[in-house]
């Protein structure tokens, strides 16, 4: 069993900046695929970025490259989204998730994770 924990969101204007950061009991960091998700009310829960066991291959959803940076620190346990310019667009309830999977970007898919934390709020004002 892993437990994870986020923490960072809250509400900012557009253009700013906010550090998500995931925090795991259980197995280590190490032995998994950290993803991040986000899901806005009345939409399906999406991908946004996912690094792989010792952070040598890193992915975006095209909405959030070159303003959202995915990082891990397996020495510590963690892992965090560092999200800058942010956007209205990107108000979502975001998510930490882990898994085991990466071939064929498996890590793009949410029923891939058995794993995730509970979730922390992401409000960008106009």
């Amino acid at each position: 069993q892993v437990q994870l924990v986020e923490s960072g969101g809250g509400l900012v204007q557009a253009g700013d900046s906010l550090r998500l950061s995931c925090g795991t009991s259980g197995r280590t960091l190490s032995t998994w695929v950290m993803g991040w998700f986000r899901q806005a009310p009345g939409k399906e829960r999406e991908f946004v970025a996912a690094i792989s066991w010792m952070g040598s291959s890193i992915s975006y959803t095209d909405a959030v490259k070159g303003r959202f940076t995915v990082s891990r620190d397996n020495a510590k346990n963690t892992g965090a989204l560092q999200m800058d310019r942010l956007k209205p667009e990107d108000t979502a309830v975001y998510f930490c998730a882990v898994t085991s999977a990466w071939g064929r970007e498996a890590y793009r898919d949410p029923a891939r994770y058995p794993y995730w934390g509970q979730g922390t709020q992401v409000t960008v004002s106009s």
